[in-house]
């Protein structure tokens, strides 16, 4: 019984997304009596605009952490911090990631990736890596990018928010995986 239950919710879950693409456009046109073609286009001349504004500010963070990781500044504060990560309980392993993860998802995907590979997919520290990649947010990239397309130069309280979000998600991966995996 409950075996064709989930199979009954399967089958309709196939179509559920499809159904919502095709239903909003014919929901906008015949509803609410809008242009839905010339609105799409509008939203992608503006989207275009948006982005040619960003490139700057998604160079200058790109430029800013490949000089980091390449100066070699990352592996000298990650040799000098690994005894205090250790005697809180924080892999060193995983620090690389936490340092990354604020500034770039492509930069923090490959070393989420180099852990996985490195340690294998079952291990505590890509576990940890997983859950540090899923709970945290890029902030600095999201400051530049959104603030940066807006126009919006003081940013006030939303990277002090920001970061203790991230501190809060880094933490919690650490010892919410080791309580679980250990």
């Amino acid at each position: 019984m409950i075996e064709s239950i989930i199979n009954g919710f399967n089958e309709v879950a196939k179509y559920i997304i499809p159904l919502l693409i095709a239903s909003i456009p014919f929901y906008g046109l015949i509803i609410k009596k809008v242009k839905v073609y010339e609105v799409f286009v509008e939203g992608a001349k503006e989207g275009f605009e948006i982005s040619i504004r960003i490139i700057p500010y998604l160079v200058a963070i790109l430029v800013a952490i490949g000089m980091f990781r390449a100066s070699g500044a990352l592996d000298i504060l990650l040799l000098i911090l690994a005894p205090i990560l250790n005697l809180i309980g924080f892999p060193p392993e995983n620090f690389l990631l936490a340092i990354m993860r604020p500034l770039s998802g492509s930069g923090s995907f490959g070393l989420l990736t180099d852990i996985v590979n490195q340690f294998g997919a079952d291990s505590l520290f890509a576990k940890i890596a997983a859950t540090m990649f899923g709970s945290t947010e890029t902030t600095f990239y999201v400051l530049a990018v959104y603030f940066g397309s807006v126009g919006i130069k003081k940013i006030r309280y939303a990277l002090f928010a920001g970061l203790i979000a991230d501190v809060v998600g880094i933490l919690s991966s650490v010892y919410i995986c080791r309580l679980i995996f250990s």
